[in-house]
């Protein structure tokens, strides 16, 4: 037999053995993919087969009762969220503890920042108010008739707190002011000013030591005030030569005007004194990369890392599908069998 030939016919045999080995192991493939359990129609698990006694606390099968949309179109018998939480003390203390919010924006900002506040945490404001230049009964937003720009700041949240003792005093024990681009936890939120006096002239956020005597509060993190406080403004403020109307640093300014008012500033941390309002980005305060001017102007030691606390109330610069992105981790994600004790989370003394 010639060379070219004995090299021919041995390429055609390992050919065929390559052939049929491939052959076979699409057939096995096919049966043992065939013989395993699918998800069900119905939204039920059953990839992995468990004995009949095992069956996780508090577990729903949801079936044609279930009428909500979900956002997934391919899994419409799951719902979405915290739907199936037990959210008993958060109720409770929505009832007890009521704060009214309102958020800073911009006509320009209303399909972007804005939308992404109204989608997530703002649907768990007691009551919420977005305050622009422009009313916009759809979204809705309402006018200050305040220019927009970062040098009439000041004057767009005197006015919003003025408009807020004027028409909606009542309907809130605590007032808290927020950008667009600010994450608020609102059951922290609640949490934290449970054992807070709403009488007493005293208001809580990121504490910076400049400036002001007392200190004042970033106004991006968040502060809320209380409704004693917010008395003394709508009584003496308005209308008067107590506090700037408008011009200066936002923040700055109407921490002079609280101090002006004998309104009291704390260190606003948790009862082992780790941060509740943040400034910042979560990853910023997470990992601990601060500017310099951060480490200058925070009253304390700034926290990081497991110095956050677990019931942090705010977070600042946050981009609207990043705060999609935190509303799906805090309300939908959980880790299996790990249930939180509820714990104290206030403290207000220097620590």
């Amino acid at each position: 037999m010639k060379p070219g030939t004995m090299a021919t016919r041995l390429k055609e045999f390992l050919l065929g053995i390559t052939l049929g080995l491939s052959l076979t192991i699409i057939y096995v493939s096919k049966s043992v993919v065939e013989e395993l359990p699918l998800l069900s129609p119905s939204g039920a698990h059953t990839l992995t087969q468990r004995s009949p006694e095992f069956q996780p606390q508090g577990a729903v099968r949801l079936g044609s009762n279930y009428s909500g949309r979900s956002p997934y179109p391919s899994y419409t018998n799951y719902l979405p969220d915290n739907d199936l939480e037990d959210d008993t003390v958060a109720r409770q203390l929505r009832q007890q503890v009521r704060v009214l919010v309102w958020v800073m924006t911009t006509p320009q900002n209303l399909d972007t920042k804005t939308l992404a506040v109204k989608q997530t945490w703002g649907k768990r404001c007691n009551v919420i108010i977005y305050f622009s230049s422009v009313t916009d009964l759809d979204f809705p937003t309402v006018s200050l008739d305040v220019p927009e720009g970062r040098t009439h700041l000041t004057g767009k949240t005197m006015a919003a707190f003025r408009y807020i003792y004027e028409n909606h005093f009542e309907e809130a024990d605590w007032f808290m002011k927020a950008d667009d681009d600010t994450y608020v936890i609102l059951e922290n939120l609640r949490f934290f000013l449970s054992d807070k006096n709403k009488e007493d002239p005293i208001y809580f956020g990121h504490l910076f030591k400049r400036n002001v005597r007392q200190g004042y509060y970033s106004g991006g993190g968040g502060y809320v005030i209380s409704k004693e406080a917010l008395r003394r403004f709508g009584k003496k403020a308005v209308n008067s030569t107590v506090c700037r109307e408008d011009g200066g640093d936002e923040d700055v300014e109407f921490g002079i005007c609280m101090e002006k008012l004998g309104v009291k500033t704390s260190r606003s941390l948790d009862e082992i004194g780790r941060s509740v309002f943040h400034p910042m980005h979560p990853e910023i305060h997470i990992l601990g990369k601060f500017p310099s001017w951060h480490r200058k102007y925070t009253a304390g030691i700034p926290q990081k890392g497991f110095g956050v606390s677990k019931y942090a109330v705010s977070f600042h610069y946050v981009p609207p599908d990043d705060m999609r992105i935190l509303d799906f981790y805090l309300y939908h994600i959980r880790p299996y069998g790990i249930h939180s004790s509820q714990q104290k989370c206030n403290a207000t003394k220097d620590q």
